[in-house]
């Protein structure tokens, strides 16, 4: 039964890992297209909209733009990026940013690298205070069953 107040939290921790290991590897790639210089003018293909949620939680809705680019070797590319502009439509021509090594890894958005590090900080210090939270957890689980232990004959 002990284990299951370490295990959980071990497995929150690893998931808050990956979490912002993902966090920091799209604003690398974000970063990376803004500073190679290279742009294109591309084209929505679609526009779209998720949802999750629902029941007795929020619905949380995302929306999603499909372009198409080609490079400046010829290679068209198409991408898919979540969180664009709302009054771009299908048939819109967008400038896009890319790397010359990762096309596929382009954004529509417009530089603001002041925007991406504050959003990644505020992102890395949740996920940072959220393991610091299930650490404490963990400590404070560990002296209860410790002193617990003492009560058992």
């Amino acid at each position: 039964m002990e284990a299951f107040f370490y295990v959980v939290p071990l497995l929150m921790i690893g998931i808050l890992g990956f979490a912002a290991f993902t966090v920091v590897r799209r604003a690398r790639e974000v970063s990376s297209a803004w500073n190679s210089g290279l742009t294109a003018e591309a084209r929505c293909l679609r526009v779209y909209t998720t949802t999750s949620g629902g029941g007795d939680s929020s619905v949380r809705t995302t929306l999603h733009h499909v372009y198409e680019f080609a490079t400046r070797e010829g290679r068209v590319v198409r991408f898919d990026e979540t969180g664009g502009r709302g009054t771009t439509i299908e048939g819109d021509l967008v400038t896009v940013h890319y790397a010359a090594d990762r096309p596929e890894r382009a954004t529509a958005k417009a530089p603001a690298p002041g925007k991406l590090a504050a959003g990644t900080g505020c992102l890395l210090a949740f996920f940072g205070t959220m393991a610091l939270f299930c650490l404490g957890f963990m400590v404070v689980a560990h002296e209860i069953f410790d002193v617990a232990d003492g009560f058992m004959p």
